[in-house]
């Protein structure tokens, strides 16, 4: 083997980034949050307000996809949040590939909750005509990582990583899912390609969270 000294490049590819960031006015705006959520559910007709894929969900209440963009100030300063979080995270995943001095801002546009009763799930999915999607868990209720009692479970989209396992593939992390434990304030971003359920959720409070697609545009200079 030659001793001349050569050069090996780690080239990433094919990741999958995901964010997380705690709300920073949960505390003050938890219940005000709680109570548009429960306003706004007792005067759904259908449990699925959304009419989207309403088998794949079960004991759980769905608003229409315009929630954040109700009349509502606590709604309307989690949005103002979540755009700017967006916006932020589209940057830092994509500063490289942007033209030089380009500016873009994300828009939410759609955007609903979830009230997980008990027995509650929803079904593998992802979330299409959208670039960015997130989740905020509202309140947790019994949740439980241990148990994977109401956590959300992401699966690993790199169909057939795992049809052969030796030493050197330990790094793939061979369980081809990854469990997120819900915790109150938190906001979980994450691209749209990613399949991801909510499994089944057991107790007696319900577990809320709200959940939004956005789309990234560049700014007219």
């Amino acid at each position: 083997m030659s001793d001349e000294p050569f050069l090996i490049e780690d080239m990433n590819v094919w990741e999958t980034r995901m964010f997380s960031v705690n709300y920073p006015e949960h505390s003050k705006n938890r219940q005000a949050l709680l109570e548009a959520i429960e306003k706004i559910r007792l005067k759904q007709d259908e449990a699925i307000a959304s009419y989207v894929a309403p088998t794949a969900k079960h004991a759980l209440y769905e608003s229409s996809l315009d929630l954040l963009d109700q009349p509502d100030a606590a709604l309307s300063d989690l949005k103002e949040f979540l755009e700017d979080l967006l916006t932020t995270v589209a940057y830092a995943v994509n500063e490289n590939f942007w033209p030089e001095d380009a500016q873009a801002q994300a828009s939410i546009v759609e955007s609903w909750f979830h009230v997980t009763e008990n027995g509650g799930y929803h079904d593998t999915h992802s979330h299409p005509n959208c670039s960015w999607c997130g989740i905020y868990y509202l309140q947790a209720g019994e949740s439980d990582i241990q148990q994977r009692n109401g956590v959300n479970r992401f699966y690993d989209p790199r169909h057939g990583a795992d049809q052969y396992l030796d030493a050197g593939t330990a790094y793939l992390n061979a369980a081809g899912t990854w469990d997120f434990a819900p915790q109150e304030g938190q906001i979980v971003i994450f691209p749209s390609y990613l399949k991801h359920a909510a499994m089944p959720y057991f107790g007696a409070q319900a577990r809320i969270v709200m959940a939004f697609n956005s789309q990234v545009n560049f700014l007219d200079n």
